[in-house]
């Protein structure tokens, strides 16, 4: 699918499902990473990303579209268009369209467990859990002014 028939896509959905007429212009954007699409407020255009077409299907595809056009329409309207908004919940709910998009499958999960370095102190043996790396010939014990080691990468 190119970008041509994306955009004939999203104005037949537009007219079936909210009867009204989509006026802007709908591509793919191959820049996107974690979200299916977007809706650009200056422009009024909308994104969306290719992968979802791709690993989840038409469906998926359809489901995405019909969330931003709820962004669209409302906005245009001067109603609520965010997420957190009555009226864009209701829209949703309305047309059938999804809140959140689905994850791709061959996405890793984007929040990933940071390594926590430990640090003890050679006087007291106290310890210290420290997301970024120390320099320990510059900073000390807090307790007793002691040396740092690391004990834990």
């Amino acid at each position: 699918m190119g970008d041509n028939e994306l955009q004939n896509l999203v104005e037949e959905i537009s007219i079936q499902f909210f009867n009204k007429p989509f006026r802007h212009t709908a591509f793919f954007n191959s820049r996107l990473r974690t979200t299916g699409g977007r809706y650009m407020l200056r422009s009024h255009n909308i994104e969306i990303n290719r992968s979802y077409l791709e690993q989840l299907g038409e469906q998926e595809l359809i489901g995405i579209i019909k969330h931003e056009l709820c962004h669209y329409h409302l906005h245009l309207e001067g109603k609520g268009y965010q997420h957190r908004d009555h009226d864009f919940k209701t829209l949703l709910k309305k047309v059938g369209a999804p809140r959140f998009c689905s994850t791709l499958p061959n996405r890793p999960e984007v929040r990933t467990q940071k390594t926590v370095r430990i640090y003890q102190c050679t006087g007291c043996a106290q310890q210290y859990n420290r997301k970024r790396r120390i320099n320990t010939s510059k900073y000390v014990c807090g307790k007793c002014r002691g040396k740092l080691i690391e004990i834990h990468v």
